[in-house]
């Protein structure tokens, strides 16, 4: 079916993949959480005893090797969403 000749052209553009910056500060955010999430089991071990504070202190051991893991685990790079074009109405006509 052929195109009017007034009709717009509309171009589709395929979308640009996740920004790797966007990713990198995911990252970020995950690992400081875990290291928030260590500082407060050390104060727990300052103020608790018996299983609670060993509970503690092997999460304190154990959180920064979980966090460095999950910090240097890249996620594979996703297509972004494609979405619908829709053409501004023009109504000014470069005339020829």
């Amino acid at each position: 079916m052929p195109r009017a000749h007034h009709e717009p052209v509309v171009h589709s553009v395929t979308s640009a993949p996740t920004s790797t910056t966007d990713d990198q500060d995911k990252r970020i955010k995950r690992y400081l959480t875990m290291m928030g999430i260590r500082v407060a089991l050390f104060g727990l071990v300052f103020v608790t005893s018996g299983w609670v504070r060993w509970a503690a202190v092997i999460g304190a051991v154990i959180i920064p090797y979980i966090a460095v893991v999950i910090a240097n685990a890249v996620a594979p790079q996703q297509p972004g969403d494609l979405q619908a074009v829709t053409p501004r109405d023009d109504t000014r006509r470069i005339e020829q």
